[in-house]
Formats: C-alpha cells, structure tokens, sequence
C-alpha cells in the first residue's frame, strides 16, 4: 500500500515542517515555533480550528496577554487583550496565513497542526508596512533577498523585517536597490515577515497549490 510523504522543509529555531499521510486525501503536518518571555512573531500556516483571536490564546491559558494583529489599512498593531479567564476585547478573527505578534508571561511552544491548505496564503499588500508569511510552497524563497525580488522589480519593497525575539528587536534587511538586500537573512517557509512597500500589489503571484507530495515505498 502506498504512503504519500511530504519531505522535512525546515528545520531552524522556529522549527520544522513535516507531514506523513495515511489517507491519500489529507496530509497532516506541523510547524513548531519556540516562544520566549515577552514579544513573539509566529504564523497560521496550516489549516487549524482557530478562527478568532480568543480561540487562539485560550489554547495556552493565560500565559498570552496581547495577541497584536498589524492593521495595514490604519497602519497600526490591532491588540486583543486577555483580561483573565478566557475573556479576551476585542475577539479578532484570524485564520490560515495570518500573523500574530503576541506578548506571554512564560517560555512556550506554539505548534500549527492540520492539514495543508487548499490554496496557500496571498496577501494585498499597500503602500506602507505589512505583515506576511512565507506560504509553504515557496520553499524557493528562503532569504529576504529571493523573498524580496519576488515582490517587484527590486525596488518595491526596501525592507524587510524578521522579529529576533532573543533581543526582542526587529532585524532588518534592507533593499538598496537593484536587489541588493543587506544582510541577507534566511526565510524558510512558515517564516513571518513585517515588510514595507512603496506600492500596492498582490503577493505572491503564480500557483497556490501545495507542493507537490512525493511518492515511497
């Protein structure tokens, strides 16, 4: 009997992707992030039952205060605060593909376990800063640099930002034009991104469908 497996994608501090199907129709995998004391940046990338910011925080009790979620449109971080007990003002919807930066009061492990979605994450992206993932099958865009020149000509997007949450400080690269991006840092999939634009446009272009599952034995 055939077993499909979609190979390990990542592997580095935020963690790993894989996934073993038993049903030919469903792949089930994980991206494991590693969160710290204080402010944390992590992703939705896979299909999960969450679909507001309440479901999503009552899932580590109250060891999450502030889920942020950045509002492009005002350009400011939208905050739903748990005031203890579950109760968390404002509910937010989020779902596969967002970006949550959020603030806990202790060390922890955020897993993204489901199944992959039917069309991977695309994002509007306006004049001004945005946030984004790494959707997973553009394994091919694994520096900010390749991420970077996939948005434009070069010259659309001038930085990007990774959340280092050991300095709780963003890290920048920075485009200088002509796709010279420094310092170039790395991006596997499931990576969030904080970037800033000089235009308007939609990212990333070309299929949406997961990558394609290799057969074994």
């Amino acid at each position: 009997m055939k077993k499909l497996i979609l190979p390990l994608l990542l592997i580095l501090a935020i963690g790993m992707l894989t996934a073993v199907e038993s049903d030919p129709s469903e792949v089930v995998g994980y991206v494991k992030y590693d969160c710290v004391v204080g402010d944390n940046l992590v992703a939705m990338p896979l299909v999960q039952p969450y679909t507001t910011t309440a479901e999503f925080g009552d899932q580590f009790g109250e060891d999450i205060n502030t889920i942020n979620l950045w509002n492009a449109d005002t350009q400011t971080w939208d905050a739903s605060v748990n005031y203890g007990g579950g109760f968390w003002d404002p509910e937010m919807p989020v779902g596969t593909g967002s970006v949550l930066f959020f603030n806990t009061t202790a060390p922890l492990t955020y897993f993204s376990i489901g199944t992959l979605p039917a069309t991977q994450a695309q994002y509007d992206i306006v004049v001004g800063d945005n946030t984004v993932m790494i959707p997973l099958n553009k394994s091919d865009l694994s520096t900010t640099a390749l991420a970077g020149d996939s948005m434009g000509d070069g010259e659309t997007v001038n930085t990007i930002n990774l959340w280092n949450a050991d300095t709780q400080t963003w890290d920048a690269s920075v485009n200088y034009g002509g796709g010279f991006w420094d310092p170039e840092m790395d991006t596997p999939i499931g990576t969030p991104l904080f970037l800033n634009s000089g235009s308007d446009f939609t990212w990333p272009v070309g299929p949406r469908m997961p990558a394609r599952i290799s057969n074994s034995k």
